[in-house]
């Protein structure tokens, strides 16, 4: 018998998939399952954003038609629109729509710019936690010096604007009000355009919600076999 992958069973080696391989498949979750090791295999192709769009169900089209139009839109440049979709897809922590967005987006970014996107999602990820908390009312913990490192913050690897426009990007995912604003002042400061940091966050948007729909989708898959018994 084979052994789950990702929580659904292996659509490729059973005859008569169960009904939770048919939902993964139907969400795309199978493009992840390797082929079982019966000689030698045709490397499967990376997940893509036509793929992901693919992935989506019906009921989630609007979300399909917003990732091309972003992933087209010309307020952002390439480098900038690229790393917010990375940026993005690693805060959102889906696998599906972060393979997918890695795959379509990481070849357009230089070496040191992809590493400064992922170390964007790394860094602002903590700082949205600890500042989401210190920005509760009736506390004074913001008077205390934060006593984390931030390194990253200041040695970002790439252009300073960009850095601080994926960081709304990363902060609206994560739904840091105090930060997203304090990360588009820095970024307005730099010469970027309302419109600029309007598209990060719409980026930011469509991606979070790709993964929200996609995990609504698997849990659903996985609750199929609880339902029948």
């Amino acid at each position: 018998m084979p052994l789950p992958v990702n929580g659904f069973r292996s659509a490729v080696s059973l005859p008569k998939p169960s009904p939770p391989a048919k939902a993964a498949a139907r969400i795309g979750l199978h493009r992840f399952v390797p082929p079982a090791p019966s000689g030698p295999q045709k490397a499967q192709a990376p997940m893509s954003l036509q793929k992901l769009r693919d992935a989506l169900p019906r009921y989630a089209r609007d979300i399909a038609h917003n990732l091309a139009a972003l992933a087209a839109d010309p307020v952002l440049g390439e480098q900038q629109r690229a790393g917010a979709f990375v940026a993005a897809a690693i805060a959102a922590r889906n696998p599906v729509v972060s393979a997918a967005l890695l795959a379509e987006f990481a070849p357009r970014l230089s070496a040191p710019a992809l590493e400064a996107a992922k170390a964007c999602a790394a860094v602002t990820a903590m700082t949205n936690v600890y500042y989401r908390f210190t920005q509760r009312p009736s506390n004074d913990y913001d008077r205390l010096p934060a006593r984390l490192r931030m390194n990253a913050l200041g040695c970002t690897g790439t252009d300073k604007q960009d850095f601080e426009l994926w960081s709304v990007a990363v902060s609206a995912v994560n739904g840091c009000g105090v930060c997203a604003d304090g990360h588009a002042r820095t970024a307005r400061d730099l010469g970027l355009t309302p419109e600029a940091v309007q598209t990060a966050v719409r980026i930011a948007a469509v991606v979070q919600a790709a993964a929200t729909v996609l995990d609504a989708e698997a849990a659903s898959a996985a609750a199929l076999p609880l339902a029948a018994e």
